[in-house]
């Protein structure tokens, strides 16, 4: 029976017009599956859906979405995460899930992880380094934060990383997907000799507006979207600075785990707020009520920046 797919050029041309047209008409397209972005149930046969090509450096997935999800792509990975991600599928990964909370009031625990990314004209290549969150992701420079010498030296460059805490925070009366963002040292703009924290300055150039009030959500900001696939959080993409197609400002090493409750309220608003705080700010919440709580905190004082996003190729 024909199926009810979207394949987009780019898909076709890694897979070939045959196996396209194969999977038109129903010789290899499965009739039920889980959405590859919100992991709920989606059929072939009764909705439009979406084809997502995962590719590696030697290996290639081809998942299946929601239309309204996302739309027919390819997506770029590492080959760690694609293998991670296909044993996810066929449940033989055993990796942790993010820890829920004793109880869940008003839902469950924030899942974190730390993070990788900042581009400015003078980041240096990403490279790893040690994680200290529960919840493993990809690590490299961010931007230089200075620790303190010893015998009043002067600061010693150090790595930076991020942090990004997932949880459902209430706006107005709505549930929303959000992602929390603090780097676990003060960043100063790559190349200066200064010693200021300017991370919210430079999130501010980059669109990220100042959060006074979390009963409103962030506004969107253009160019900027969240990777999320097979259920986890991948990426936090934005626009390429010479142009072209969007480059990741964070990406996890190990996709992150998310809760149901956070895929359910992505998947009806189609949208994520991402919030961000200088280092010491907001810090690890094992409760979403509390996450919200140290939001509420850093809006009041000025410290707290944030957007709008949709999820990538939306």
């Amino acid at each position: 029976m024909p199926r009810m797919l979207d394949v987009s050029d780019d898909v076709r041309a890694e897979i070939g017009d045959e196996e396209a047209d194969r999977l038109l008409a129903g010789d290899n397209a499965p009739g039920a599956y889980d959405c590859t972005s919100c992991r709920t149930p989606g059929n072939t046969e009764q909705e439009r859906t979406s084809t997502v090509l995962f590719v590696g450096q030697e290996t290639a997935v081809l998942a299946f979405a929601h239309a309204t999800c996302v739309p027919s792509q390819v997506v770029p990975v590492s080959e760690d995460q694609l293998r991670g991600a296909v044993r996810s599928i066929t449940g033989e990964d055993s990796a942790p899930q993010a820890a829920e909370a004793s109880h869940a009031p008003p839902v469950a625990a924030a899942a974190h992880a730390s993070t990788s990314y900042f581009p400015g004209p003078a980041a240096p290549a990403p490279a790893p380094a040690p994680s200290p969150a529960p919840v493993p992701s990809s690590v490299s420079p961010v931007a230089v934060a200075h620790a303190p010498a010893p015998s009043g030296d002067a600061p010693v460059p150090q790595q930076a990383v991020l942090g990004v805490t997932s949880g459902v925070v209430l706006v107005g009366q709505e549930a929303c997907a959000a992602l929390v963002v603090e780097p676990t040292a003060p960043i100063i703009r790559p190349g200066s000799i200064g010693h200021g924290d300017e991370f919210l300055q430079l999130l501010s150039e980059q669109g990220f507006a100042p959060v006074v009030d979390l009963g409103r959500p962030p506004a969107p900001n253009p160019g900027w979207s969240v990777l999320l696939a097979m259920g986890r959080l991948h990426a936090v993409l934005m626009p390429a600075p010479g142009g072209g197609g969007p480059v990741a400002w964070w990406q996890a090493h190990s996709p992150m785990p998310l809760s149901e409750g956070w895929r359910s309220a992505v998947g009806r608003s189609q949208k994520v707020l991402v919030y961000a705080a200088a280092a010491g700010t907001i810090g690890t919440q094992p409760r979403e009520d509390q996450l919200r709580a140290a939001l509420d905190r850093a809006a009041a004082r000025g410290a707290l920046v944030g957007a709008s996003m949709p999820l990538a190729g939306t």
